[in-house]
């Protein structure tokens, strides 16, 4: 079992008259985050069906698949990661390797489908500091991985570096942070409402609207009025708003 097996499955299933879509989506024009990406027109579902059928690939060959792959086949190698990941086994070699390939971990799906899944979970009960550095990497994506991962942390009810990396964070650029940072907000709110408003109570005047809006979707409409509005002295307090 080797990576061109992988390669030759997603080949039978790809449709080549979706690839321009694709390519449109992800933002692959020049100048765009997605600059230059290939695609070879494999829906998701089928992805993951590959994936379960090769999950026994020989990590060696998953990090072929990842280095040198079209767009679904590194998202494939990543979805077999994950697999391999969750039967516990070769899980620091799997770490290892997610860290020193980020540079194929390149867009936002890649990053979504296996930073929480497998840094996040590995560094659950070990140091995090590692996202300190991700978070202010000058790669869009180790940044956006730095935010991602802490999903593992708030699934446990333990927001800390969720805002932590938020806070490195809020000043960023790129509008796929803000909305990475917004969502990961807003997941902390789903599980500490108290948390995510004292926090937004410190930023909602300085933080991008993208960034606030993401936070602040499940809010009540008044809530998200006054947020963004930034209503107070320095924002609304922490205790103003009742849970939903």
């Amino acid at each position: 079992m080797i990576a061109a097996d992988v390669s030759k499955a997603l080949a039978a299933v790809a449709d080549p008259d979706s690839v321009a879509a694709k390519q449109r989506f992800f933002r692959t024009g020049p100048g765009e985050y997605g600059e230059g990406d290939r695609f070879l027109g494999v829906s998701v579902p089928d992805q993951r069906r590959v994936a379960r059928s090769y999950k026994a690939l020989p990590l060696n060959e998953v990090r072929t698949l990842l280095t040198t792959g079209a767009h679904e086949e590194r998202l494939t190698a990543l979805f077999i990661l994950v697999l391999k990941f969750a039967e516990a086994e070769l899980r620091e070699e799997i770490v290892d390797l997610y860290l020193t390939q980020t540079a194929f971990v390149n867009n936002w799906d890649l990053v979504d489908s296996s930073a929480y899944q497998l840094l996040g979970e590995w560094l659950v009960d070990r140091d995090r500091t590692v996202l300190d550095r991700l978070a202010g990497s000058e790669s869009l994506w180790e940044r956006r991985i730095a935010i991602i991962a802490t999903f593992a942390f708030i699934r446990r009810d333990d927001p800390e570096w969720t805002l932590r990396i938020a806070d490195k964070l809020v000043d960023d650029r790129h509008d796929l942070i803000h909305k990475a940072v917004g969502w990961m907000l807003r997941e902390v709110g789903n599980r500490d409402r108290d948390a995510e408003v004292r926090w937004l109570v410190r930023h909602q005047r300085t933080m991008p609207r993208t960034m606030l809006r993401y936070a602040i979707e499940k809010f009540a409409p008044a809530e998200r009025r006054a947020f963004l509005a930034g209503e107070g002295p320095g924002g609304v307090s922490a205790g103003a708003f009742a849970e939903p």
